[in-house]
């Protein structure tokens, strides 16, 4: 189906799902964000799908190929836009899985959309017609160092690795990376970086700040409205430039602040964008007993734009 005409019949639907994308590299921090949001919005009303899940081969297959998992010839494309194509209009899939902890092909599972559908993966912004599917779209850009050191914790903790096949894995993926993951961040209504602030010195320990850039593709929730002066040591809004030199809205949520000042002004805002929805409790947990507040905030924020749509 071509994507105009998958937007027009998204259009017409009395029946189908808010649909969420989100884009990233490797270990750029997509599950742990789309994870939060489908327990907030809660079971039976979102369903959240990994499209690394239509990897082509399992990891003993991919040793002889010369692509890896980020090439789109890796990966069932044709057969993730089709499935996309039917959550988008309500209708359920039969969804091939991936294994991650061991790197093997298992048994496929039915998928039943909800009222909100959170997409995640590597390439789900890979072409014009799965793009066509979603009603926000999210690229995770943290910088390069982080996204490393968080691919080597996750890799030799969870999947079985050393630090050294991380190393040289990353290495042998990075020309697709730049061919086929980074070009969907000019695809994205949302930029999130997840980075420490330029020029301070904070202790070790403290949270990475958010920089959310929030491109006029879609409408946005007037935050600006919602934050007052005393608010501004935790999250300010200003005009800035995206890369390619267009003007952009910036919202910056400081890592450094007070926890109690973010958790008020997360109040705030959702008091002042959501006061029929109470605010969802467990945002921003990374993980159990751990929690950031500038995750919390990009939650919420994310979690405003789906009620609107």
């Amino acid at each position: 189906m071509p994507d105009k005409l998958m937007r027009m019949r998204r259009a017409s639907s009395d029946r189908r799902p808010v649909m969420l994308a989100i884009a990233g590299d490797s270990a750029a921090g997509k599950t742990t964000l789309s994870r939060g949001l489908a327990r907030a919005l809660g079971e039976g009303r979102a369903t959240s799908i990994c499209v690394d899940d239509y990897h082509r081969y399992d990891r003993e297959e991919r040793k002889g190929l010369p692509f890896t998992p980020l090439h789109p010839d890796g990966n069932y494309i044709a057969i993730m836009e089709q499935h996309l194509q039917l959550l988008a209009t309500g209708q359920p899939i039969l969804k091939p899985v991936y294994e991650h902890r061991d790197g093997s092909l298992a048994r496929p599972e039915l998928v039943e959309p909800g009222e909100f559908v959170i997409v995640e993966g590597l390439l789900p912004l890979h072409s014009k017609l799965s793009r066509a599917c979603f009603d926000v779209k999210v690229y995770l850009d943290p910088p390069e160092e982080i996204r490393r050191e968080w691919k080597i914790s996750r890799d030799t903790g969870k999947r079985g690795y050393t630090a050294e096949q991380v190393l040289a894995e990353l290495d042998r993926r990075e020309p697709e990376s730049e061919a086929f993951i980074r070009p969907q961040r000019g695809h994205a209504d949302i930029v999130v970086r997840f980075a420490p602030v330029p020029g301070r010195d904070d202790p070790p320990g403290t949270p990475l700040s958010a920089e959310l850039l929030l491109r006029p593709t879609i409408p946005h929730p007037d935050i600006a409205a919602q934050i007052g002066d005393d608010d501004l040591r935790a999250v300010h809004v200003k005009l800035g430039r995206d890369s390619d030199g267009r003007p952009v809205d910036a919202l910056h949520v400081h890592g450094h602040a007070p926890a109690e000042e973010s958790r008020l002004v997360e109040k705030a805002i959702w008091n002042g964008l959501q006061g029929n929805e109470p605010l969802p409790e467990r945002l921003g947990e990374l993980e159990p007993g751990v929690r950031s507040e500038p995750v919390a905030l990009t939650q919420l924020l994310l979690l405003a734009h789906l009620f609107a749509m």
